[in-house]
């Protein structure tokens, strides 16, 4: 077995121990998977505001391959907090996502900045036949979400004339929410796979991937909800609990449920991020 295919293989199966245990979710009054768009959209209008002031790694790499202008592929695009920060050199954003209302938002958001958008509506690599090419392809916190991460990079690179650019949290994104598992279910959460994990494939499959970190303050994530209630709901809905325990969340989230320039949020009060970037051509 090649290192490539080790890897990946590990990387599958180390997602798939994230998998909600059965009895917990057949239980659950509501889905606990999905995304609000209600903070993404937030998140996506913000980070265009401080995309001069304090523009993040992966904003200037993708900046730097873009010179002078050229086509966005964004890959799970959710409010466009990825690609809109480049708004300026975005000749066209060709938006990828799962959700109608992500690709929606986005569309809006576009024509107010006088970008012209194509939405694909699906899950990457599956849609990867259909999404045209784009000078320079970014994807924001989604690697997590792809349980064939080599097909996922491999699609994602052969779609970037220039650049292919990945974002992520060095640990799964849920990490933070481990205690909470343990305290309501009794269940204890894995610790792979990581970002250490994603970069050693994607150097195994042959993409010169260099690597930054850096660490964002809660605040930087920029999304959050107007009412405290929909901050603890997502929380709840994610341990797979009813809305009659909302009260013992809300008090076993202590300082991470918190807010924030009128928003409000849970989660850790700063989170390491890695963007990983490698030339296509």
């Amino acid at each position: 077995m090649s290192d490539a295919s080790r890897l990946a293989e590990a990387w599958a199966t180390d997602l798939a121990s994230w998998a909600i245990p059965r009895p917990i979710l057949d239980a659950a009054p509501e889905s606990p998977f999905g995304f609000p768009a209600e903070p993404f959209v937030r998140r996506g209008e913000r980070t265009v505001g401080r995309a001069h002031e304090e523009p993040t790694s992966t904003t200037r790499r993708a900046v730097e391959a873009l010179g002078d202008g050229g086509r966005v592929l964004d890959i799970g695009v959710g409010g466009g907090g990825t690609s809109l920060p480049v708004a300026e050199r975005c000749t066209r954003l060709v938006a990828v996502d799962g959700q109608p209302d992500m690709l929606e938002a986005v569309v809006r958001r576009g024509a107010e900045l006088g970008i012209p958008v194509t939405t694909v509506l699906g899950r990457w690599p599956d849609v990867a036949p259909e999404t045209p090419e784009a000078d320079v392809a970014v994807c924001g916190h989604v690697a997590y979400n792809a349980p064939d991460l080599a097909a996922f990079l491999t699609a994602m690179s052969s779609h970037a004339r220039r650049r292919a650019v990945l974002e992520l949290t060095d640990r799964h994104p849920l990490s933070w929410m481990n205690d909470l598992w343990l305290r309501f279910h009794g269940v204890t959460r894995p610790d792979r796979p990581t970002a250490d994990d994603a970069h050693a494939l994607s150097r195994a499959l042959g993409f010169p991937s260099h690597r930054e970190d850096r660490t964002d303050p809660h605040e930087a994530a920029g999304g959050g909800f107007e009412r405290r209630e929909d901050a603890v709901a997502l929380v709840r809905r994610r341990l797979c609990l009813t809305a009659d325990r909302d009260d013992e969340i809300a008090d076993a989230l202590g300082a991470r449920l918190r807010q924030h320039d009128g928003l409000w949020s849970s989660g850790p009060s700063a989170q390491p991020v890695v963007t990983l970037w490698w030339d296509t051509r």
